[in-house]
């Protein structure tokens, strides 16, 4: 629920847009466009289909940390999957969503398309504290 609103979506929680990186460019590429955007993740395309998500954390713990060159590992390295929610998802669903698979960014389909991503900082200013403050103890506590 959105500012009180019974009915809200996923469209009307994400932050519209996102910026696709291509699954073959490098991640030095790909921490550039999260630098240049001011975000924290990206979802990976393959042929403008999304196939998954990459996050800034992902950069430093599967590359950077493991003494690989982010010069040369690609965006599609790192895609374990895609969890995300369609436009018309209710708040409860994209929460759920993000509770069950332990994320903290959720991308937002039309169709095949994707339209924005649900963050926590979209969460923090739509939902009432004491539902935020169950959604961040259910994802860092693991309940």
């Amino acid at each position: 629920m959105t500012d009180g609103h019974p009915h809200a979506t996923a469209r009307d929680l994400m932050s519209e847009g996102a910026d696709c990186i291509p699954a073959h460019e490098t991640l030095d590429r790909a921490a550039e466009m999260m630098r240049d955007s001011h975000v924290g993740a990206l979802p990976v395309c393959v042929d403008d289909r999304v196939t998954g998500i990459i996050t800034d954390r992902d950069i430093v713990i599967k590359c950077v940390a493991e003494g690989r060159d982010p010069a040369h590992m690609r965006a599609g390295d790192l895609v374990v999957g895609l969890v995300w929610v369609p436009v018309d998802a209710t708040v409860e669903e994209a929460l759920q969503r993000m509770e069950q698979h332990q994320i903290k960014r959720l991308p937002v389909m039309d169709g095949k398309r994707i339209v924005g991503m649900i963050s926590e900082a979209d969460l923090a200013k739509h939902l009432p504290d004491d539902q935020l403050a169950e959604f961040v103890h259910r994802v860092y506590g693991g309940a």
